[in-house]
């Protein structure tokens, strides 16, 4: 029975996130013929009255109903489900999970809450069932719930992230009692050792003193743990955080030293374009313009192509050269227009972003940003 159950709220095939999450509609693969939406949906009432026995065709038209934002009609018609003497538990399990995301979609949060977990009572712990209660608990900020419902989902990197999100919320609500905000790091890094978000947040702490070891510390750490392919996000983070301090981090006579050990940890680096870029930025921070250069001549060394030294290069070039004002005009112009490229794009769906995010907006998949060091990415 349970074997059944998970193959009848599993995605139909070829609609899968590459998440894994469940996505579309209908979960059940019951996806209508025509791509008339309202005339599938005329049809298959029609269909309904002559065959009121007909649950799959239930539930279709009230996947609907939903999809054309009639949440009234598409509640009514599980409500009624439900409430079928002789109902098999596998399509009450199935019309409570549709409820859930009637109200959801409606924006009744804690109905599709009890849905959700009377449909869990019915069908068990059902990966589609636990994936939208976790969602909900995500959006109503119960971090640790949401952590705790990943686990059984079996996803280390997102219950890590809501482990972080817990000890960010513990760090604002109990400001001078760091213990928990420590304990849920821990768990974080002990989960998935990986974790961008758990190791931004040391390195965030550590810029506030809040931690006992020094910044390149967390830092060379940091970077054996997180993959190759996403170390850029601890430096993209790092600046990110310096400038947001008050005053800023770079204006901080006493931390010249401290970025200097943070630059010796990137020089290991030295076959990685991303790292020597973000070493260049800080020096450009920090005004030693002609360090800065020398990193950002690396990263070309390294990748012809790559645009954003080349960016910073010509940057560079225009505060040590007199040009005619017109030319010096359109370049200021080119500069500032080229800075607002999308740095960041998802690796699934193709989704850019200016600021690093860990989950996608759009498909939803984790962990799958990468840096453009192309333009036609």
């Amino acid at each position: 029975m349970r074997q059944w159950f998970k193959e009848f709220f599993s995605p139909c095939p070829g609609h899968g996130q590459p998440s894994g999450e469940p996505s579309g509609d209908l979960p059940g693969g019951l996806l209508p013929p025509s791509e008339d939406t309202f005339a599938a949906i005329n049809e298959l009432s029609r269909v309904v009255k002559d065959n009121p026995d007909a649950v799959e065709i239930y539930l279709a038209l009230g996947s609907l109903y939903r999809s054309q934002g009639e949440i009234e009609r598409a509640v009514h018609i599980r409500q009624n489900l439900i409430l079928r003497p002789g109902l098999r538990p596998e399509f009450k399990a199935r019309a409570l999970y549709e409820l859930g995301r009637d109200y959801k979609r409606g924006g009744l949060v804690d109905r599709a809450y009890e849905a959700f977990q009377q449909a869990r009572k019915t069908a068990g712990s059902n990966p589609a069932i636990t994936q939208e209660l976790a969602k909900l608990c995500a959006e109503a900020d119960d971090c640790l719930q949401a952590a705790k419902y990943y686990v059984e989902l079996g996803n280390p990197v997102a219950e890590a992230h809501y482990l972080v999100r817990q000890a960010q919320k513990e760090s604002r609500d109990h400001p001078q009692d760091g213990g928990q905000v420590q304990k849920c790091l821990e768990r974080a890094l002990k989960v998935s050792p990986g974790s961008m978000e758990a190791w931004l947040e040391k390195i965030h702490r550590s810029l506030l003193r809040l931690e006992k070891q020094p910044l390149s510390k967390i830092l060379e750490q940091a970077l054996r743990q997180v993959p190759e392919s996403k170390r850029f996000i601890l430096l993209e983070g790092l600046i990110v955080s310096m400038q947001n301090e008050n005053p800023p981090y770079f204006l901080n006579a006493g931390t010249a030293g401290e970025l200097d050990e943070v630059l010796m940890v990137l020089s290991d680096y030295s076959q990685d374009v991303l790292l020597q870029y973000y070493g260049g930025l800080l020096l450009l921070h920090q005004g030693k313009f002609g360090e800065a250069q020398v990193w950002f001549e690396k990263c070309l060394l390294l990748a012809p192509d790559f645009w954003p030294a080349r960016l910073e290069l010509l940057a560079l070039a225009l505060q040590n050269n007199t040009l005619p004002q017109s030319v010096e005009v359109q370049l200021v112009f080119f500069l500032s227009r080229a800075r607002e490229v999308k740095r960041f794009i998802c690796g699934h769906c193709g989704l850019k972003r200016e600021s690093v995010f860990f989950v996608c907006p759009r498909c939803s998949s984790w962990h799958s940003i990468s840096f453009r060091r192309n333009l036609n990415e």
